[in-house]
């Protein structure tokens, strides 16, 4: 099967489609549209965001080492959680300061027949203790508010504090995004790569991975 073809059809018109493995709901499958109407999200969380598809292609070729424990920050329905999950077999949790995005990933979860552990908490929320508990934190759209490039600064410094190794974050170029990049230089041992996805969902932005364990 050719990534991103339906698996599933109705009057020609695809409501499953498959995207580097993970199986996703369309906006007219029967499901997303009772969710639409029963848990009107917030924040943002109203559909998949391109950046997941730039994490997923990343991590495809830069996998994390089976078993790693894995918070996605920012998560909303968790794609990349759930890729990570499936693919690699990690333990994955999605954090989110959206409680009603949770169904939307839980129902992609069963689909794909992984589990992922949802915690509702804002990115000031999650403090040493919580972060200690993973290898690995990932996000994709997540730096979208000047106000955000503090939060993540101080959200990385307490990461680097907790023993995380690494962060991969992925963004399609927003100015507070590409001015959080540029801060990092005194503090956090990075590199930042400009990623493009030209299939099956077009997609192109820049990849940050912080390297705590080198910071």
């Amino acid at each position: 099967m050719k990534k991103g073809s339906p698996v599933q059809s109705h009057n020609n018109k695809p409501t499953i489609q498959e995207e580097l493995g993970v199986k996703l709901m369309t906006a007219r499958h029967p499901v997303i549209k009772k969710l639409k109407k029963e848990c009107p999200t917030s924040i943002h969380g109203d559909k998949f965001w391109s950046s997941s598809y730039l994490l997923m292609d990343y991590l495809n070729d830069n996998p994390p080492k089976k078993n790693a424990k894995i918070l996605e920050i920012g998560c909303g329905w968790g794609l990349t959680a759930i890729y990570c999950s499936k693919t690699f077999g990690c333990d994955v949790t999605g954090v989110d300061a959206d409680p009603d995005v949770f169904p939307y990933l839980q129902a992609h979860a069963g689909l794909n027949e992984v589990y992922i552990k949802p915690l509702v908490k804002t990115f000031d929320q999650l403090d040493v203790k919580t972060l200690s508990e993973y290898d690995l934190i990932i996000g994709g759209d997540i730096c979208f508010w000047d106000s955000l490039n503090n939060t993540l600064f101080n959200l990385f410094k307490r990461a680097k504090k907790a023993g995380v190794s690494k962060a991969i974050i992925a963004d399609p170029q927003r100015q507070p995004f590409v001015d959080l990049c540029a801060r990092l230089d005194k503090d956090f041992s990075h590199e930042v790569w400009d990623w493009e996805l030209p299939e099956p969902t077009p997609a192109n932005g820049d990849i940050l991975i912080i390297d705590f364990d080198r910071s």
